[in-house]
């Protein structure tokens, strides 16, 4: 069974700093690409960054390329998304998913979904 588990939102000030961790279980790095996804209220879903299986090769959205970095750790199954320099505009609810062999780790591709953890940038 897969699960992917998010934690590490929370309330932080704008210029602040946060960093999201994806614990996966049921899927491995070398066939499951990972992705972090965001949904502000009110939008649709974006994706944030994307971590490719096998090679582990990263890409970012333009609204993420320099100020957040994904990362996996294979020993502990599970996918950091380091976010620096948050804009009130990064609120949202932040998911991971797994998509196998993905290349660019769009949504439509992607076979499993978490639940989500909240990230809210306000002063």
């Amino acid at each position: 069974q897969v699960q992917l588990v998010e934690s590490g939102g929370g309330e932080v000030q704008p210029g602040g700093s946060l960093k999201l961790s994806c614990a996966a279980s049921g899927v491995t790095f070398r066939d499951y690409s990972i992705g972090w996804f965001r949904q502000a209220p009110g939008k649709g879903r974006e994706r944030v960054s994307c971590i490719k299986n096998n090679e582990g090769t990263t890409l970012y959205a333009d609204s993420a390329e320099g100020r957040f970095t994904i990362s996996r750790d294979s020993a502990k199954n599970t996918v950091y998304l380091q976010m620096n320099s948050l804009k009130p505009e990064d609120t949202a609810v932040y998911y991971c998913s797994a998509g196998f062999k993905a290349m660019r780790c769009d949504d439509y591709v992607m076979n499993y979904w978490g639940k989500g953890t909240l990230v809210t940038v306000s002063s």
